[in-house]
């Protein structure tokens, strides 16, 4: 009896080579199904070819031998533009073709795309990373899937070369939205960072050693995230196993948050996000103190 010939891996596409979309293409380079790339930067595609790429000469010409194809360009009219305008990717893209479009776009598109590729046997998947461009330098982005759970379990493998963290987030569109939470965290702890550091300039503190040791104990702590605990978002029981420590992060962090303020009133500097922060900490966490309790 002669062994079964190995299941055929499926060809990859790749559109938009640019800080991300860039180093992404060139870890993909190397799957052994191939890859096909697109980008109207000859330079941009030459670096991914020199990896073991080839190079389309068009969006079609991509889409005629490609299985699954990422997009990783500006905005949502280039997603659109790429995916139904004129010899886009539907012009050619056969049944069963995956697309997966890693820019972060509006959800309402996701789905209106999703549709429209659904129409032609196509499966579109909004699949927004994380990680920005040293993550897909070192093939260790998060990568946030919406769309069918059988399509996205096709991306798994392929896309383990470029990204540690496959995450399936929902139907389409649920990936952009995890994604916009992701980063509506990112960029209001930018803004708070900054509060941090006119604190500690006024305080006549070195502000590279301030960011080293936040480097230093997020990388311990786990940062933000670390109290993304539980699966909701309502108030948390008393019987609950994190009542207790999360009343506890609550404590130290009002206690902390108000001496800090009191400094900035101290230096005369003004820390808006420090002030939401002492009076909406509890309610967010679930631990809300009891009428009338101001400790």
């Amino acid at each position: 009896m002669t062994d079964a010939p190995p299941t055929a891996r499926p060809r990859l596409g790749f559109v938009g080579l640019g800080n991300i979309g860039g180093p992404m293409a060139g870890s993909l380079a190397v799957w052994p199904g191939g890859l096909s790339v697109f980008d109207l930067s000859g330079d941009a595609v030459a670096k991914v070819v020199e990896k073991g790429a080839d190079a389309a000469d068009s969006l079609a010409g991509l889409a005629e031998k490609s299985d699954i194809i990422g997009i990783c360009v500006l905005d949502d009219d280039q997603v659109r533009s790429v995916v139904t305008g004129a010899d886009g990717l539907l012009s050619t893209a056969r049944p069963g073709t995956i697309i997966t479009v890693h820019s972060t776009i509006g959800p309402d598109t996701a789905v209106d795309l999703a549709e429209q590729c659904a129409a032609r046997e196509v499966t579109l998947l909004d699949a927004p990373i994380s990680g920005g461009s040293m993550g897909a330098a070192s093939g260790r982005l998060a990568i946030m899937v919406g769309g069918p759970r059988e399509a996205y379990q096709k991306l798994k493998e392929p896309f383990a070369l470029t990204a540690d963290m496959i995450v399936h987030a929902g139907d389409v569109g649920a990936g952009t939205k995890m994604k916009l939470a992701r980063n509506l965290l990112h960029f209001i702890s930018f803004t708070a960072t900054t509060e941090a550091a006119r604190l500690a300039e006024a305080a006549g503190l070195d502000i590279g050693k301030l960011g080293k040791v936040v480097r230093h104990s997020d990388a311990v702590t786990g940062g933000p995230g670390a109290i993304m605990l539980r699966d909701t978002t309502a108030p948390v029981d008393t019987d609950d196993p994190w009542y207790g420590i999360l009343t506890g992060v609550r404590t130290l962090g009002e206690k902390d948050l108000s001496l800090a303020l009191a400094l900035a009133d101290e230096l005369d500097v003004d820390l808006p996000l420090g002030r939401i922060a002492l009076r909406d900490l509890a309610a967010g966490l679930g631990v809300p103190h009891a009428e009338g309790d101001n400790t």
